[in-house]
């Protein structure tokens, strides 16, 4: 088994499913995500992303399958697996009455942080969402885009090795975005990988070595933006998910022979 602070930090679903009274969510779900990878998975409300990411940080159960983040086994290795992950939903569970300062003191208790390390992290952390200003102020004063800053902040407190994102850029301005963007290209060169689901194709376009597209449940299609654009007849990543999951007129192209898988 992989070591705590080994940069052994690939994501894999093998054959998961998940079925909510009688409904499937996510089906025979098979997906590698290699250590340093930035991967983004992109689908219509309702497809099974948020499932997907539920499933993968130990929310949920899966019905079938089995679903390993560094190499440890998320329901049977669940502590483990926790160690080495991060998590920010789309809409992030913060205390309105603590201060953004005493929210990440709380968020280094819960994640064994040492004093000495929340020391460096927590104001580095804060300067680099531009928070430092607000972080004696009451959470409920909080903008949704500081909200998602604080969040992000205390999802990174303890390092982690595998970062899972649900919706991250939702609320933040342009610039929270971009600093976003650049902090997640610097954990993925430093081996670290990063899962996160996005309505925004542009952001998948822009930032991801690879894209895979949900529809009803299942991972029509999977690569690289290239291969992605290349099969939706060159027009774009928009054109090549309108074509996957069915969102426009016509039935998809090759693009779902050729990356299913």
């Amino acid at each position: 088994m992989p070591q705590f602070g080994e940069p052994s930090c690939s994501v894999s679903f093998e054959a998961v499913s998940k079925s909510f009274a009688g409904h499937e969510a996510v089906s025979d779900l098979d997906l590698e995500v290699a250590p340093g990878e930035l991967f983004g998975l992109i689908g219509p409300n309702g497809a099974g992303k948020t499932t997907t990411i539920k499933l993968a940080v130990g929310l949920l159960r899966p019905s079938r399958g089995r679903i390993r983040v560094c190499g440890y086994d998320v329901q049977r290795e669940g502590r483990e697996s926790r160690r080495r992950l991060g998590y920010v939903p789309d809409s992030a569970a913060l205390y309105d009455r603590l201060t953004g300062s005493e929210m990440l003191q709380l968020a280094a208790d819960l994640h064994g942080v040492s004093a000495e390390r929340r020391r460096r992290r927590i104001p580095a952390l804060l300067e680099t969402f531009d928070l430092t200003e607000v972080e004696g102020q009451l959470v409920m004063s909080y903008s949704r885009g500081m909200r998602q800053k604080l969040a992000l902040c205390a999802a990174l407190l303890h390092d982690p090795q595998v970062l899972f994102l649900d919706e991250p850029t939702v609320g933040l301005d342009p610039m929270g975005a971009r600093q976003l963007k650049k902090m997640l290209r610097r954990l993925c060169a430093s081996g670290r990988t990063v899962f996160l689901s996005t309505h925004a194709l542009e952001i998948a376009a822009a930032l991801c070595d690879r894209v895979g597209i949900f529809s009803q449940g299942r991972l029509a299609a999977c690569g690289t933006v290239a291969e992605l654009e290349a099969e939706g007849l060159d027009a774009g990543l928009e054109a090549a998910f309108m074509a996957v999951t069915g969102s426009q007129d016509g039935e998809s192209s090759g693009l779902l022979t050729a990356l299913r898988g």
